[in-house]
């Protein structure tokens, strides 16, 4: 049995919503790794609730595809595939290009200073090589900088894949051929918003996003082949 720190939940949200959101988490961020089975009696009794709300939540992981029923085990956790990187990484790409014009008219110098402050502190865990701390301050800086448009219903949709980007970003943070690239073209992409310049800014975004999405896929191939999936 694994020690995932589960507590008892005392939210107002329907039981079943919040352990779809426990445990949605704990499987994009490998809490539960793949190929575990999640027995129903044991996650009952770590999130304080009766198998039929876990039952439920479960359904919905399945939908995501974050789990699969199989012959004989039961529910088994997925492993991420090629195909679900390629999925999620479309979908942010598409809904960030929609942001763009909007971050480029709306952008202030408190924004633009916010970011900086942002990259500078992303400086010094690079310089340090503190690679667990320096991936949820990149996401941090990606947040802040899509929130900048102010268009609550596309941030919303985006905020959904974002757990699942931030489980990739982690994987991939680590090759250095592209580390550094990519730390300039941060710098490079707050440079346009501060000249308002939305051609370089959509052209280099879109060079970013995919140029992530090839290192996360890279990474993941690694990790399939030495994990035999």
């Amino acid at each position: 049995m694994n020690t995932i720190p589960f507590q008892p939940m005392m939210e107002s949200r329907p039981i079943r919503e919040i352990a779809y959101e426990v445990l949605k988490h704990a499987i994009i961020t490998g809490e539960i790794p793949a190929g575990e089975r999640i027995v129903e009696t044991d996650y009952a009794d770590r999130l304080h609730i009766s198998r039929t709300p876990l039952r439920e939540a479960l359904r919905k992981l399945e939908r995501d595809g974050l789990v699969e029923y199989v012959l004989r085990r039961g529910v088994v956790v997925r492993a991420f595939t090629i195909a679900d990187v390629e999925e999620i990484y479309t979908i942010r790409n598409a809904l960030e290009m929609l942001t763009l014009p909007a971050i480029i008219e709306k952008a202030t110098a408190e924004d633009i200073a916010s970011l900086k402050e942002q990259l500078h502190e992303m400086d010094s865990l690079m310089a340090a090589r503190d690679f667990d701390a320096l991936s949820p301050v990149t996401r941090a800086f990606h947040r802040s900088l899509t929130a900048i448009c102010g268009q609550n219903r596309i941030l919303r949709v985006i905020e959904g894949q974002d757990e699942f980007i931030t489980r990739f970003s982690a994987m991939a943070i680590r090759q250095e051929d592209r580390l550094m690239e990519a730390h300039h073209e941060h710098y490079q992409l707050v440079e346009l918003v501060e000249k308002r310049d939305l051609e370089g800014f959509t052209r280099l975004m879109h060079a970013h996003i995919e140029r992530s999405k090839e290192k996360c896929l890279e990474a993941l191939a690694i990790q399939r082949k030495s994990q035999n999936f």
